[in-house]
């Protein structure tokens, strides 16, 4: 090849990616408002208050910030809104066991935070992060097992070492409340029965869901 076909190819072949590159930015910019929902008053209040906090420092969203606390970017699918405002006011009253400090939010600003949060989980992010794999069933699972999955109780529950820590572990409580009725209370209106509970009453769980979903826990022992 002569060096005149060289230059030819370097160049055309140049301008030919460059064009494609163009192109493809063109598309990225043109989609990337469908991406993310629309920006209210008490989302950008809550962004301002991510910063003022430094939530950042040790928790990362949409892949920006440090890895010592959970990655936030969708935790708004993960955890009831209730049990946000709430551990973001006082993390300890809600799970003992948790790392965050009080750090003087209002229940005002928790709500703006969550907005926030909640904006951030709509972002589509191809399916980043993905969900964890808790388990594998080689057997069908009973009806008490698909209503504890349909209404992602693991987010927040764990069961034989598998599931979330931000609620009580439930390998065993079907030894602790053995009382089928406490549990259906429980589900139906949390804080009637532990006041200083963060987790959301479950109004739209039909009443066969309720009935296999206390059937399983009280078979845990």
């Amino acid at each position: 090849m002569s060096n005149r076909a060289v230059r030819n190819l370097f160049v055309f072949g140049s301008l030919f990616f460059f064009a494609i590159f163009l192109v493809l930015t063109y598309d990225t910019m043109r989609r990337i408002d469908k991406r993310a929902p629309e920006i209210t008053e008490e989302v950008n209040e809550g962004k301002k208050l991510w910063h003022k906090y430094d939530c950042i420092g040790c928790h990362t969203i949409l892949g920006n910030g440090s890895y010592f606390a959970p990655d936030l970017t969708k935790v708004a699918e993960r955890k009831p809104r209730g049990y946000l405002q709430k551990f973001l006011v006082n993390p300890r009253k809600v799970n003992p066991g948790a790392t965050m400090p009080v750090l003087g939010i209002t229940p005002e600003e928790a709500d703006r935070l969550v907005a926030f949060l909640e904006w951030i989980s709509k972002v589509d992010t191809n399916g980043w992060p993905p969900k964890p794999v808790l388990a594998a069933y080689t057997v069908p699972p009973s009806p008490g097992v698909v209503v504890y999955q349909k209404y992602n109780c693991s987010a927040c529950h764990m069961i034989g070492g598998i599931g979330g820590t931000s609620g009580p572990d439930l390998t065993h409580v079907g030894s602790r409340r053995p009382d089928p009725e406490w549990h259906r209370q429980h589900l139906r209106d949390p804080q009637s029965v532990v006041p200083e509970s963060a987790m959301p009453p479950y109004p739209q769980m039909t009443e066969q869901e309720l009935n296999d979903l206390v059937q399983y826990l009280i078979s845990l022992k």
